[in-house]
């Protein structure tokens, strides 16, 4: 059993539709970011830098004691170590996805959460910030869009660099991004969000996002 620290957030939904897509049994352990929990020193011991997703794997392949892992990109190469799936074990495949899941790490998703605080969040609306944020989130749409001409996921097969992905490019519609200018990156969008695992993933945690935002529009991130 997995036990998942976790908030509804693109960053948690990267570990919910993995665990649904790897079919790993899992818990849910809210941790309400809207109200600090993350900051709390229990969850502290689980993440050191408070921040959401974690898990405990309650039951490790080593027979040990829990183990906790952090950070997305880790929590994903963990699980799909565990479950045999969606990560190339030969070596040429296993660097092409971990690349990509980097990428997303250190680009995709840092951008995009920077763009995404300034023009929605942010009490002073810097226009600097907004539209240095915003050149940089559509290069990487970019980026991503280039790589995904004659591709149906980004490293052939279905892997975790798609799963990385996928819930960061869902926030185009909150973020005023326009997908009609990256058709390859709009196709491949639209063909995931057909999974039924990762549709299933997306909705985990939902209603705790509408007992706590009840004024925000929660059609900003549907599909």
């Amino acid at each position: 059993m997995i036990d998942v620290y976790y908030w509804p957030t693109p960053n948690g939904w990267k570990v919910s539709i993995a665990l649904e897509e790897m079919e790993i049994p899992y818990r849910i352990v809210p941790i309400n970011i809207g109200r600090g929990e993350q900051f709390d020193p229990g969850f502290l011991e689980i993440s050191p830098n408070n921040r959401i997703p974690a898990i405990v794997d309650t039951a490790p392949d080593d027979g040990d004691t829990p183990l906790p892992v952090f950070e997305t990109g880790a929590i994903l190469i963990y699980l799909a170590e565990k479950s045999g799936r969606f990560l190339p074990a030969r070596p040429r495949e296993r660097s092409e996805v971990i690349s990509w899941l980097m990428w997303q790490m250190g680009g995709l998703g840092p951008m995009l959460g920077q763009h995404g605080h300034f023009r929605l969040y942010a009490p002073e609306k810097i226009d600097y910030a907004i539209q240095r944020y915003r050149k940089e989130a559509l290069r990487l749409f970019g980026v991503l869009d280039k790589r995904l001409e004659g591709r149906e996921f980004i490293c052939g097969d279905y892997s975790l660099a798609d799963m990385a992905c996928w819930p960061w490019v869902i926030t185009y519609k909150s973020q005023q991004l326009d997908l009609g200018d990256f058709p390859q990156l709009r196709r491949w969008y639209d063909a995931l969000k057909e999974r039924p695992a990762l549709r299933r993933g997306y909705a985990v945690g939902q209603e705790l996002r509408k007992a706590t935002f009840p004024d925000r529009d929660a059609s900003r991130f549907k599909t």
